[in-house]
């Protein structure tokens, strides 16, 4: 991808590491405005058709701040029932219809590819919120923009990096997005732990394999990993047929302080796409995690404000003069 602007963003195929140094390089941009230190309104006029189909909180909000961060306004619409495609309208009619009360469109909807099929029929560009099991490029984004700070804060480059996947990795469109991301990388060595009806499926083990990196395959946590990251993530209920078949897996590899010293370094980063399962019977990310300073997992949803805050500046083409429209804030924050 050489040129952002008017351009979709519907996958991480799209990208190759020239264009994710430059998404990293608007983001940096984005801190002062992100941290209320500076406001801007380069975005004053433009709004944001913010279609959310499917549950969100992080991920619909994160947009809805990065927008208004950059001076732009916010239309929601949330949940299939509330719109016209309940009634029978065509992802199509309802993109034709949307994108001209719109100048750029952030979609989630529960069927792979319908992001894709959505934005055929948009006049301003989408960007995928996530589309199934498929894709979530703006997450996979963030967790590469957060893996990059992590390690420069260590001296250290994403090249080299050794990352554990553990959860659901099937159904996790999370972890099918990033791998992708990572492949980008050199000498990336991935240890993928799932139950094995849950495994990363073949087409993305493929990928990675395909592109040189090492990959290591298991449906048990055991021995110390030397991972510089763990990146954890839940059972994806809504994908499976039933709730009871979900709860086969939950709680299968919870992680707790405990299990983080007898299998991880003592620096290893914690990772997790949110959000977490706090339930009894899942407790996947324990809260006694919860003051361990390599526990990132807020350290990533803050990225992912200046991840989108980037993503729009740079489709919308005017990555280049938000500082022309900073102004002062006139309140105190102190937001770290």
């Amino acid at each position: 991808m050489q040129s952002f602007t008017g351009e979709h963003i519907l996958s991480v195929n799209q990208f190759n590491h020239d264009s994710i140094q430059k998404i990293f390089s608007v983001a940096n941009q984005m801190q002062p405005y992100a941290l209320r230190q500076k406001r801007t309104k380069v975005l004053d006029g433009a709004i944001l058709g913010n279609l959310f189909f499917e549950a969100s909180t992080r991920t619909r909000v994160s947009f809805g701040t990065a927008f208004n961060l950059l001076g732009g306004e916010v239309r929601e619409t949330t949940g299939m029932e509330s719109s016209a495609l309940a009634k029978g309208e065509s992802l199509f009619d309802t993109a034709r219809v949307l994108s001209g009360y719109s100048d750029v469109v952030a979609m989630r909807h529960p069927d792979n590819g319908s992001v894709a099929e959505f934005a055929v029929g948009s006049r301003v560009p989408v960007i995928n919120g996530g589309d199934g099991s498929n894709e979530h490029p703006t997450q996979a984004l963030l967790d590469l923009y957060t893996i990059e700070k992590e390690r420069n804060y260590h001296g250290e480059s994403i090249d080299g990096l050794h990352i554990a996947m553990i959860g659901d990795l099937k159904h996790g469109r999370t972890v099918h997005s990033l791998s992708k991301l990572l492949c980008l990388f050199k000498n990336i060595r991935f240890t993928l732990i799932s139950p094995k009806e849950l495994a990363m499926p073949d087409s993305i083990i493929d990928t990675i394999e395909n592109a040189g990196h090492q990959v290591v395959i298991s449906d048990t946590l055991e021995g110390s990993l030397d991972a510089d990251i763990c990146y954890q993530t839940r059972i994806q209920e809504e994908r499976f047929p039933s709730k009871d078949e979900a709860n086969k897996y939950r709680g299968k590899f919870r992680l707790n302080q405990q299990v983080y010293t007898k299998h991880f370094q003592s620096n290893t980063v914690i990772m997790h796409p949110l959000p977490r399962d706090s339930r009894a019977d899942a407790n996947e990310l324990d809260n006694d995690l919860n003051l361990n300073p390599n526990l990132a997992i807020f350290r990533q949803t803050d990225n992912g404000v200046l991840v989108r805050m980037a993503l729009f500046a740079l489709t919308l083409g005017v990555e280049n003069i938000v500082s022309k429209y900073d102004t002062d804030v006139h309140w105190y924050s102190n937001k770290k």
